[in-house]
């Protein structure tokens, strides 16, 4: 591929990044002139706005490996959940109308593909904390990461309705997590 085709790919995926979390219905054309390129040439990379959503929503969640990286998740695995959930509704956050717009392009399997690296990152320390005793065992790991997900999907759905401040976000999700993980009979933290 030329380098000015890369250019133009990596410019148009950025702008669809910044236009789709401002506004999820941000249009093609205004997607195209952000990112300094005509509508020709924005189709001649992503022939379709599932396409071009697409490539959107797995830029930010590649984008937010970093910042996931970033994260200690040593020590008390409770402890360590709550900074991983913390910085994981952050990237939530601030991409929740980026999520919008897939939720009504992509298949539901599609955005769950695109949210395998974050997962794995969650399915290791949930695991771990079930070794350790403080995360229940009777439910399967994979229904816990998509309660998770699902949690933290929902928060920003309340966000967007109006019902929810986004300063009191992560504080709900951690405490209804952790409410949800841990084993029945044992006391919440």
């Amino acid at each position: 591929m030329r380098a000015d085709a890369q250019r133009n790919i990596d410019a148009i995926a950025a702008a669809a990044v910044a236009c789709l979390s401002r506004d999820p219905e941000a249009s093609v054309g205004e997607i195209a002139k952000a990112a300094g390129v005509g509508r020709v040439t924005l189709y001649g990379h992503f022939p379709s706005r599932a396409e071009l959503v697409d490539a959107a929503l797995a830029r930010a969640i590649a984008d937010g490996h970093a910042i996931l990286d970033a994260v200690d998740l040593d020590g008390d695995p409770r402890k360590a959940l709550s900074r991983l959930v913390d910085a994981s509704w952050e990237l939530v956050n601030r991409f929740r109308s980026l999520l919008l717009a897939a939720q009504h392009t992509l298949p539901p399997g599609r955005i769950q593909e695109l949210h395998e690296g974050p997962a794995d990152r969650m399915r290791k320390l949930l695991e771990r904390g079930r070794d350790d005793g403080v995360f229940r065992t009777d439910l399967p790991t994979s229904w816990l990461i998509s309660t998770m997900q699902n949690v933290m999907h929902g928060a920003a759905d309340e966000i967007n309705a109006g019902r929810l401040e986004a300063t009191d976000a992560a504080r709900y999700i951690s405490s209804t997590v952790l409410a949800a993980l841990t084993p029945p009979g044992k006391r919440v933290p």
